[in-house]
């Protein structure tokens, strides 16, 4: 069987119980109060979303693209506008999306995080997470990518009343996870 068929039939297979058993509530609740943690330092505002496999309208434009992950990348860039991750006072909201069916994350930021952080950066950082995810480690694949981008975020957009950088903030999207 070729990769591509091998790889829609995984899609296919797996459906949202896959996603909710990959990341029980006990760690859904952990992740949620790791991201308010994180939003308490800096006005950067975190998404994490984690995904079973791709919809079908996706699996249908496999066959014109050479890998999955450009499918994957494409699904993290749109739920980053659905989900108004764009959309936040200072432009530098990120979601983390996780690909369950092909152990893919993608990191998507708002241009004011992406002008602070290069190209070489994003890909050396989800080289890191990428072992945790395809050992089925997710929890701390993406307390990795929460720390990691936490640290970013901190660096370029830290909370501080001293140095006249931004104060407290309102919380502009969920801390939960979404799970689809």
């Amino acid at each position: 069987m070729t990769n591509k068929l091998k790889s829609f039939v995984r899609h296919l297979w797996l459906d949202a119980a896959d996603t909710r058993r990959a990341i029980p509530r006990d760690m859904l609740k952990r992740l949620a109060q790791r991201v308010a943690a994180s939003e308490q330092r800096h006005s950067g505002q975190i998404r994490i979303c984690v995904e079973s496999s791709l919809p079908i309208s996706y699996l249908w434009r496999l066959g014109r693209h050479s890998a999955m992950s450009a499918l994957a990348r494409q699904r993290a860039v749109m739920l980053f506008g659905k989900l108004r991750v764009w959309d936040t006072e200072h432009n530098n909201g990120v979601l983390i999306y996780l690909l369950l069916a092909e152990h893919a994350i993608e990191i998507v930021a708002d241009r004011g995080l992406r002008q602070h952080v290069s190209t070489a950066q994003w890909q050396a950082m989800l080289a890191r997470m990428a072992t945790a995810f395809h050992d089925k480690r997710y929890e701390d694949g993406l307390t990795r990518a929460l720390e990691e981008i936490s640290a970013l975020l901190v660096a370029h957009f830290a909370v501080n009343d001293s140095t006249g950088g931004p104060k407290a903030h309102p919380n502009e999207l969920p801390d939960t996870p979404l799970l689809l």
